[in-house]
């Protein structure tokens, strides 16, 4: 368990070609084993190797927890298949147009946040494929709340610029204690650079050590 620094086809915004639960790391198809081994061994996770609607983008097109995997309505069937095959989770379509769905949910074992975007018209379904609750609200004035929250089982980080009353609501949902924090020397979007499950946190190469001391705070470390 720990934090450690890390870069993704040499760039710092790990969190946008990555996502992890406790057991799986989901990377860009055609990245090569040989360089993920590290990254594997970080979060003590299987790799696997995918892309979402063709794209290897996968930070802003999954939404993932230990329950489910919820993937934009363009994600392929043979995407959808292969994912409920390897690995045993509920895998399913949002039914949304908006197809950026990491951006905007942010979600652990115990609850999500959900975009306003969304009108609450998704909630239930969300609900029932990552087996939580939902709460739809924009953080520190933005509605993507998936990149201004970034959570595990254990801590969450959130926009620097969130109200006192936001923290108190995104705590009362996903049952962590929630510090604003940044990444990579000073970036608020928090998901564009932490690859995090509830055993590590992976972060861009260019975080800070104040930065550091923040995180292992907040994500109980």
């Amino acid at each position: 368990m720990g934090i450690f620094r890390y870069d993704l086809y040499k760039s710092p915004n790990v969190g946008i070609f990555a996502k992890s639960n406790d057991s799986i790391v989901l990377l860009p198809f055609g990245y090569a084993e040989t360089k993920s081994k590290k990254l594997v061994d970080y979060l003590e996770v299987e790799p696997i190797f995918v892309s979402i609607a063709g794209n290897r983008l996968i930070g802003p097109m999954v939404v993932l927890n230990n329950n489910g995997m919820i993937l934009p309505s363009i994600a392929s069937d043979d995407e959808i298949t292969y994912l409920k095959q390897v690995t045993g989770l509920n895998v399913a379509r949002l039914d949304s147009k908006l197809t950026a769905i990491g951006n905007l949910i942010s979600a652990n074992d115990h609850g999500a946040i959900v975009s306003p975007l969304f009108k609450g018209e998704f909630d239930k379904q969300i609900g029932d494929i990552l087996g939580i609750n939902v709460h739809t609200m924009a953080i520190a004035d933005f509605n993507q709340a998936g990149s201004m929250l970034v959570s595990n089982n254990h801590g969450a980080g959130i926009h620097p610029k969130a109200s006192e009353k936001e923290i108190e609501t995104v705590s009362s949902i996903l049952k962590v204690d929630v510090e604003p924090l940044t990444i990579n020397g000073g970036i608020p979007y928090l998901s564009s650079g932490i690859i995090c499950n509830s055993k590590s946190l992976v972060v861009g190469s260019i975080t800070t050590g104040p930065e550091l001391i923040m995180l292992s705070r907040g994500f109980k470390m």
